[in-house]
Parts: structure tokens; C-alpha cells; sequence
């Protein structure tokens, strides 16, 4: 008996921290179809959006994934992150 709070005590850690990390779980499991309105928001702070939205949707449709946010946050979708221009540049906004 002495263990059974410490078991609902790390059910509760384990979902406090489940939630903490869907943002990220969300950001990895995109359908084809999700990829506008991702795109959309992605690129909604900058003044280039036409090469933005180019480039999120190319990058989407090849990775499933866009990271949340407006700018950064990269390492949430690897596959987004690593694909570079010819001249190295990031090839995703």
C-alpha cells in the first residue's frame, strides 16, 4: 500500500508532461491536407509570403511536418530542418 501514491503520483507527472509535449507530437504527424493551413500561419509574420508559402508547402508535402510558431522551432520536424539548398542554405522557412 506504502507504494500506491507514489504510482498515482507519476500517472500524474507522466500526463502533466504528455501535454506539455503535444505541440511537438502534432508538428510530426501532418496529413497532405494540413499542410495550407500550417503553411498559412508559418508564414503569416513575414513579407515574403509568396516564396514562403512556395517553400513550406514543398517542404511540407516532402516531410509531413511544419514547425509550430511563426519562426524557429526547426528541431521539432528533423526532416524539415536538414534539407538544404544547393548552397546550404535552409531550404524551409
Amino acid at each position: 500500500m506504502a507504494g500506491r501514491p507514489y504510482t498515482s503520483l507519476l500517472l500524474l507527472v507522466s500526463f502533466l508532461l504528455l501535454i506539455t509535449f503535444s505541440d511537438i507530437a502534432e508538428a510530426a504527424k501532418l496529413r497532405p491536407s494540413d499542410c495550407k493551413p500550417k503553411c498559412t500561419f508559418r508564414c503569416s509574420a513575414t513579407s515574403h509570403k509568396k516564396p514562403c508559402m512556395f517553400f513550406c508547402l514543398k517542404c511540407c508535402a516532402k516531410c509531413l511536418c511544419v514547425p509550430p510558431g511563426t519562426y524557429g522551432n526547426k528541431q521539432v520536424c528533423p526532416c524539415y530542418n536538414n534539407w538544404k539548398t544547393k548552397e546550404g542554405r535552409p531550404k524551409c522557412p
